[in-house]
């Protein structure tokens, strides 16, 4: 039956609770998040999860909750790390910075440098600081966070001279001058434009390869950053649940990344080309996961449900729109935005329901789109969703409470 899990499968995981049901009758359902949640953890708990636990060879974790609710789990020490690492060292187009052995420098949400700073404090039995120094942010000897401020809009001069003075401190620590640079694109973009802006960017190193990973990039935000860094910036999709599934080779296709892993794509509705993802993994051993949905949407090169054919991640389902076209994702804004102007930055879009759509967008020059891009991209958005559409320029839009990016409001 499509999607059901093989044998070898079942052998090891018919003795965890939240599955003894589907075990007995033959069938497994698609595994929803409330679902992992109710009666955890003694919905996932067995005789050796809990000598895993006492040994300290799992432990819990709660995801991000940038894009969900936040939902515990259980997982090895440094599970997502791990799966970073090992895809970083295999990829094809930047293993060598791995092999080089350099330093990684990630540009990310202030909760993730809050995260770091908290798990070193509680190594020595302290409290964080306010504003924790540069080693307090230090994940393991290679990898170092630099934000923090909630919105890298906001960041001021001050800011970025002591971002870029760590990245030269990181940088110089290697015999070659590289670095590795991880990140949020729409982060990295913010750095780049206000060195550029305040005549910082030759204190900027160029790094030797760039990831991005934390949430979806923009084709216009990709292309800025290629410009301007010069090196490859591929693009990595994962969870914190899951590890990385998904990476982008440096011309922009996907390759599946799908250690111990199989998936499904499911249309969210009949006829469209986005689909669910849906994932069986048993890569964690501790909480594998058994046609998991995700809560990613994607499409396909061919509007197939072939795994293998993967052609852009374009958002999460709970920001699909409806539309009177059918559901639109943010990828799909995004080829729009893409094809009006290389010039936006940064965009959001105002839904009314059935009233129309309003599209708010930044530039990287600081300047409003010419008149002939603002109405070529509204007429593009108004096609795609069978709405009308205005556009709006603005010198902000503030982060959401996250620190990623909110590209879709609904209004009522």
């Amino acid at each position: 039956m499509d999607g059901q899990p093989h044998s070898d499968i079942i052998d090891q995981i018919r003795d965890i609770p939240i599955y003894r049901t589907s075990v007995e009758q033959g069938y497994f359902p698609i595994l929803e998040k409330p679902e992992i949640a109710r009666g955890f953890p003694e919905n996932w708990m067995t005789p050796r999860l809990a000598r895993a636990l006492e040994a300290g060879e799992a432990e819990f974790v709660l995801s991000t909750g940038t894009n969900h609710a936040r939902m515990q789990i259980i997982r090895p020490p440094y599970f997502l790390l791990k799966s970073y690492y090992r895809l970083w060292s295999e990829h094809p187009d930047i293993a060598e910075t791995w092999h080089q052995g350099c330093r990684r420098i990630s540009l990310t949400t202030v909760l993730a440098t809050e995260h770091v700073a908290r798990v070193n404090a509680k190594k020595r039995d302290g409290a964080p600081e306010a504003v924790p120094a540069l080693g307090d942010r230090r994940l393991d000897e290679r990898t170092v966070y630099l934000n923090l401020r909630l919105d890298p809009a906001l960041w001021d001069r001050a800011d970025v001279e002591r971002m870029l003075g760590e990245i030269r401190a990181e940088r110089n620590a290697h015999p070659l001058g590289w670095y590795h640079l991880d990140c949020s694109g729409y982060h990295l973009a913010h750095l780049v434009r206000k060195a550029l802006a305040w005549g910082l960017w030759d204190d900027f190193p160029p790094p030797a390869s760039v990831i991005t990973a934390y949430e979806y990039t923009p084709a216009n935000v990709r292309e800025y950053l290629e410009r301007h860094l010069g090196c490859p910036v591929v693009d990595l999709f994962g969870s914190t649940e899951l590890g990385y599934l998904y990476y982008s080779d440096r011309g922009g296709r996907y390759h599946p990344y799908l250690d111990r892993m199989s998936l499904e794509l499911i249309p969210v509705a009949p006829g469209s080309g986005i689909h669910h993802l849906i994932v069986t993994s048993v890569r964690n051993p501790h909480m594998p996961l058994i046609r998991y949905r995700s809560g990613d949407c994607v499409r396909t090169v061919d509007g197939s449900a072939d795994p293998t054919r993967v052609s852009r991640f374009c958002g999460r389902v709970k920001e699909l729109l409806p539309t009177p076209n059918g559901p639109v994702a943010q990828g799909d804004v995004d080829g729009c935005v893409t094809a009006g102007s290389p010039d936006v930055f940064l965009y959001q879009l105002h839904a009314s329901g059935q009233e129309g759509v309003r599209l708010l967008y930044t530039t990287f020059d600081r300047r409003p789109l010419a008149l002939s891009e603002s109405e070529a991209t509204a007429k593009l958005i108004g096609e795609l969703t069978g709405l009308p559409c205005e556009t709006e320029y603005r010198t902000h839009i503030p982060v959401g409470a996250s620190g990623k990016h909110t590209w879709l409001v609904t209004e009522s």
